[in-house]
């Protein structure tokens, strides 16, 4: 795996790889949203329990997505390597993405369930911190217009937003929330019903395989991107 840190050999590697990814990310967002509309609807949430097939995994992917930017940050900052560098900035978008999606649908379910559509619940002030972290990694190197200086400046603001991620997670097990614990490891009556489990799993390894395809993508167009921009400085240089 450390050999694909090698750009030429990432280029390579990932070439013929990202369009199976793309392909299998449909077939599966198209069978997962199948499977969520043909399950029953829930005896106690109704119909809405279908927002859960988007909303989970949307939110679980949030998640990822920091994880893999912070890592990435980690790499560029400690090692100055560019494809870690690159690797992290793709990351951004996509997680932002899935992050205001888990806070869009989880404000759809929480108002005919709990009766509003935002409360300053643990877990839900967390997720939105998240969200700020990854507008602030964005702006941060948007706003620098020395590229080198922007992406140090934003890989130590992504490796401080990795504190937020135990709190996203275990925010429900350490303070008293309104949002519920989570549920889908123990199916059953305490957890998810047995029903629910295939169209959820597969929507979550939708999103999963999903983000895989935008990340790939991104960091292949960066990695462009970069040897445009030198072969560009170069030609000046010469003339």
């Amino acid at each position: 795996m450390f050999g694909l840190s090698n750009p030429q050999r990432f280029m390579a590697f990932t070439g013929p790889l990202t369009p199976i990814l793309w392909g299998l990310a449909v077939v599966l967002l198209a069978v997962g949203s199948w499977l969520s509309f043909t399950v029953p609807a829930d005896y106690q949430q109704g119909e809405t329990v279908r927002i859960m097939f988007v909303h989970v995994p949307a939110a679980v992917w949030g998640l990822g997505a920091y994880g893999a930017l912070g890592v990435s940050s980690f790499f560029a900052l400690v090692f100055r390597h560019a494809l870690a560098d690159a690797a992290a900035r793709a990351a951004a978008l996509p997680g932002a993405a899935f992050t205001a999606l888990a806070l869009f649908t989880g404000s759809l379910w929480g108002k005919p369930m709990w009766g509003t559509w935002w409360v300053w619940d643990a877990r839900l002030t967390s997720v939105l911190v998240l969200f700020l972290f990854y507008l602030g990694y964005m702006a941060l190197r948007a706003s620098i217009d020395d590229e080198q200086k922007g992406a140090r400046a934003a890989a130590v603001l992504g490796l401080v937003g990795l504190i937020n991620l135990p709190i996203v997670k275990f925010s429900v097990d350490w303070w008293n929330t309104l949002h519920q614990p989570a549920s889908f490891l123990t199916p059953g009556s305490s957890g998810l019903d047995p029903v629910y489990l295939p169209p959820f799993l597969t929507m979550l390894a939708a999103y999963g395989v999903l983000f895989l395809a935008l990340w790939l993508t991104a960091i292949r167009t960066e990695v462009r991107r970069r040897r445009v921009v030198t072969l560009r400085a170069r030609q000046a240089l010469e003339a």
